[in-house]
């Protein structure tokens, strides 16, 4: 793991001392693994209220499928799906709300409501997103996390390509980093998502998981996120329902080689894992 500092969330101060579990709560109809379960506020509610007890840190809201092939949604239908459950969610429980969006005006409104973690997929890329983020980091001490993707949802997984897929996703962080920062973002206000299963083949995948270590690097916060996606279920022939083992193995690995927040579907069973690797960086 990382030997990793603290990092502000608007209001809360989150330390990086064990691996912290994010919550996936998807309220969308067509995830690919819990598309409609939790596209109403009360279930929604519900979901979120499990995870915390189960021991997450971090709930990450999306309104938008990323998964490979996902058709775009509007931004009405992202505000409609996703503010009335941060809302909801930032005035009962207690833990950082993180929203998985692209869309500035997104962005901002979840921040009103009590959003503390801009997740964003495609790295602040959209028309008005890194304006929108700087001003939420700089007004309200709201982190980003940005994610490498090759391509899109519609085509990263058509045929991914690299010369070197290490090399090209460093690249890409480190530019990205730069242009955070140049827009107003501190160093301490920026996490870091390799993007398994977003353009990449299988053997991309374990490339960086062996290697996780090199995002150590950049001596930021470090997200890893693998949970029930096809890097699993190709390997092993699991459908997406049979891959807790191998979410549990995979995480497991990225924890030990630096990473500090797993993004996960199935928190209890992470967050045991998480407390044996913690016992291990405490002798």
């Amino acid at each position: 793991m990382n030997e990793f500092k603290q990092m502000t969330f608007g209001d809360k101060t989150i330390t990086f001392d064990s691996p912290k579990i994010m919550g996936i709560l998807n309220v969308t109809p067509d995830s690919f693994s819990d598309g409609g379960k939790f596209n109403q506020v009360d279930k929604a509610l519900k979901q979120a209220e499990y995870m915390v007890d189960s021991g997450a840190t971090f709930i990450d809201i999306g309104g938008e499928s990323t998964r490979p092939g996902a058709a775009k949604v509007s931004l009405e239908q992202e505000l409609e799906r996703v503010i009335p459950v941060v809302e909801k969610i930032a005035q009962n429980l207690d833990c950082v709300i993180s929203v998985d969006t692209s869309k500035a005006e997104v962005m901002l409104q979840a921040a009103k409501v009590g959003a503390r973690l801009i997740n964003d997929v495609r790295a602040l890329s959209e028309d008005g997103a890194l304006s929108a983020a700087s001003k939420l980091a700089h007004e309200y001490q709201i982190p980003c996390c940005i994610m490498h993707m090759q391509g899109t949802p519609q085509t990263m997984q058509n045929k991914p390509e690299y010369s070197s897929v290490l090399e090209e996703v460093v690249a890409f962080l480190k530019q990205r980093v730069e242009e955070l920062m140049n827009a107003g973002f501190k160093r301490e206000q920026i996490i870091l998502d390799p993007g398994f299963g977003f353009g990449k083949n299988l053997d991309h995948n374990y490339t960086m998981l062996k290697k996780f270590s090199v995002f150590k690097q950049f001596d930021m916060p470090l997200l890893a996120g693998m949970s029930r996606k096809s890097m699993i279920g190709n390997l092993l022939n699991r459908e997406v329902n049979q891959r807790i083992a191998g979410d549990i193995a995979t995480h497991t690995i990225a924890a030990l080689y630096g990473a500090n927040i797993l993004r996960v579907h199935d928190v209890p069973e992470m967050k045991d894992a998480a407390d044996i690797i913690s016992k291990l960086d405490s002798l």
